[in-house]
């Protein structure tokens, strides 16, 4: 079995695919992130079907992202020769009427080049539609080309070398030696769809499709305006970030995979293919760290198009094209990731009450005004909607952040964000003159002061009101500006939240019982906002020593899983994961800008930790459009005498 960090992301801004160590593509959904997958051996050895290139034989591979894209390049060292592996998913700039698109031929691009001396190569094609469900027909076309077809799929396989057909595979062997070369590539069309072997694409096409492909992203890349520590890490995170960006409206996959298990062999195995609303702050903050003022506009015009409607109807999380009905499946025929079963696809807890919504699409939404993003009647409409729905319900429990699928709590993380939903829509409407009831808001402000005081009654923030357990989310009080870090409560939650989740030098979620069976891994997530607490709290080297531990937690090309298992370090959860590459990117500009701010607020000030990068960050650069620029020192002038206002 293959481990999860075994594997390295391609993708295209409209799918994407991972290809092991040894040359195999286990997992590829086409057209979409979240359609039935075409490949999904990494989900079931047997059935799950694959595409594979690589040497006869015994050898030894290392690989590498090439410079500043999302190409692989392998190389296979055997005892009679060098062989080298590069694959993609070309891409070009797609136009439109956003600079965002990107343009898809819904492919996997594989140049096999050998280095030095002879190697006998071998491919191996098993398409498996639909999740492995079937075995679809497979026949050449001519003596390069083939179709695989079955169901609502196809797939149209071209190479530049003869091919063999097999009831249930397309395979071949092809003898290379030094400075020969050959092309093969797959790409997906819905079944109804023919295609003629003379129409098939020549090696001068892929020859240009690569050369399309590196251009784009490294055309991309040069955009990024980070320029702090850790630069060459929050590139390949900007990388990844941008390949996970569904480029047809903006959204952002939690991670490309479903049901790779946050424990070997378990159940918690989720799909992640959708876009949270709880992750829009942090996306938005790590696109506009970065530079990415056009990616961040798609990604708030998806979150505005896709959430209109009665602000009582939004939802915690949605699908890439805006679809609400995210029904929860178990593939009952797959054998699961090292036997981790179910396998399921959709997920259950889009209709949970999570009451922490709210708070982080109105602390997006600052983040976004802060940055000099318009504010619109209809914006506003919605957002001061999503405040008054904080007024009716935050006084009921909830399932929390962590999706607990067991009775409903008071988490004080629900609650903290409950207070930030209208601290932000307070800000809001005095900054910008928008009308609302302020009075009202501020009531229920300073309730929810009171109410999340008293869940510290201990002299610590637990889990939940009445709760002795420790919670990781509990972190974010001084991160979003509720209390200063040098705040007692403070204080003592770092020490408890250490105390019970710290292992390894890094922190799990929680340790309560949460209505499933067995446990997880660390949670990395978690362990950058405990980068950002300390940094914040002038404890920099033991920030740098976390840090330092999360940055060796990637694999050999840099990406990040949701959680690792303590002790050795191994990858757990569906990979590679969007937040941990964002909160990367986040807690990296939190360092660069304590380090280089003219003014750092005072441990006994609270202040909203992502609001100051973003204030520090702007000040050193210009933004991307004459409107924003202009936009920003008057309302960053009005914030600023807004900020630490009292309840």
């Amino acid at each position: 079995m293959r481990r999860i960090a075994d594997y390295a992301l391609l993708g295209d801004c409209h799918s994407a695919a991972l290809v092991g160590r040894d040359g195999s593509i286990d997992w590829a959904c086409f057209p979409r992130f979240d359609s039935p997958a075409v490949f999904c051996r990494i989900l079931d050895i047997r059935r799950g079907g694959s595409f594979g290139v690589a040497p006869e034989g015994n050898f030894r591979s290392t690989r590498a992202y090439l410079e500043d894209t999302n190409v692989l390049v392998t190389n296979f060292h055997t005892p009679r020769g060098v062989l080298e592996v590069v694959d993609c998913m070309p891409v070009f700039p797609g136009g439109g009427s956003r600079g965002t698109h990107v343009g898809t031929r819904h492919s996997l691009l594989r140049r096999i080049r050998c280095l030095a001396g002879e190697v006998m190569v071998r491919v191996v094609l098993t398409p498996r539609f639909e999740y492995g469900s079937f075995v679809p027909r497979t026949r050449l076309t001519s003596w390069r080309t083939a179709e695989v077809v079955g169901g609502a799929d196809a797939l149209w396989v071209t190479t530049t070398h003869p091919l063999v057909a097999r009831a249930d595979a397309l395979r071949a062997r092809w003898k290379l030696r030094a400075g020969e070369e050959a092309w093969v590539e797959a790409a997906w069309t819905p079944s109804f769809v023919e295609r003629s072997p003379a129409d098939a694409p020549d090696r001068a096409v892929f020859r240009q499709r690569l050369e399309d492909t590196l251009t784009f992203w490294r055309t991309w890349v040069a955009r990024c305006a980070y320029t702090g520590e850790h630069a060459r890490a929050v590139r390949r995170s900007a990388l990844t970030l941008k390949a996970l960006t569904y480029a047809p409206t903006g959204a952002l996959v939690a991670a490309p995979t479903t049901s790779l298990p946050e424990e070997p062999g378990g159940v918690r195995n989720w799909d992640y293919r959708f876009t949270w609303l709880r992750d829009t702050s942090l996306t938005l903050i790590s696109l506009l760290v970065m530079g990415y003022r056009d990616e961040a506009d798609a990604f708030r015009h998806w979150l505005r198009r896709t959430s209109a409607g009665r602000a009582a109807d939004v939802q915690i999380m949605y699908g890439i094209q805006g679809h609400r009905l995210l029904p929860e499946v178990e593939l009952t025929h797959l054998a699961g990731h090292g036997g981790a079963r179910p396998v399921r696809i959709g997920n259950g807890a889009v209709k949970q009450l999570q009451l922490d919504v709210p708070g982080e699409f109105l602390e997006a939404a600052w983040l976004y005004a802060r940055a000099g993003g318009p504010v619109s009647k209809t914006n506003w409409t919605f957002l001061s909607g999503l405040a008054e729905e904080v007024c009716q319900h935050w006084r009921l429990p909830d399932q929390g952040l962590w999706e607990m699928r067991d009775s409903p709590r008071h988490f004080v993380h629900s609650k903290l964000l409950c207070w930030v939903a209208l601290d932000r829509a307070l800000r809001l409407a005095r900054a910008r003159g928008l009308p609302a009831p302020l009075s009202r808001w501020a009531r229920e402000r300073a309730a929810l002061r009171r109410f999340l005081l008293e869940c510290a009654e201990g002299g610590w923030f637990p889990q939940a009101r009445g709760s002795d357990a420790a919670d990781a989310s509990t972190l974010l009080v001084p991160a979003l500006g509720f209390l200063p870090v040098a705040h007692p409560l403070v204080r003592r939650t770092v020490e408890v939240v250490r105390e019970r989740l710290e292992s390894d030098g890094l922190l799990y979620r929680y340790h309560t019982p949460d209505g499933l069976q067995g446990g997880e891994g660390m949670f990395l997530l978690c362990s950058f906002w405990l980068v950002d607490l300390l940094a914040h709290a002038g404890r920099r080297d033991e920030a740098e020593a976390v840090l330092a531990r999360l940055l060796r937690l990637g694999n050999d090309v840099g990406l990040f899983a949701e959680e690792s298992v303590p002790g050795t370090g191994e990858a757990l959860g569906n990979f590679p994961q969007a937040f941990t590459h964002m909160a990367l990117v986040s807690s990296c500009a939190q360092l660069s800008c304590l380090s280089t701010a003219l003014r750092r607020p005072s441990p006994d000030e609270a202040y909203d930790f992502a609001s100051f990068a973003l204030e520090q960050l702007l000040a050193r650069r210009p933004l991307r459009t004459e409107r924003a620029a202009s936009a920003v020192p008057g309302f960053l002038s009005g914030f600023m005498q807004d900020a630490g206002a009292p309840d």
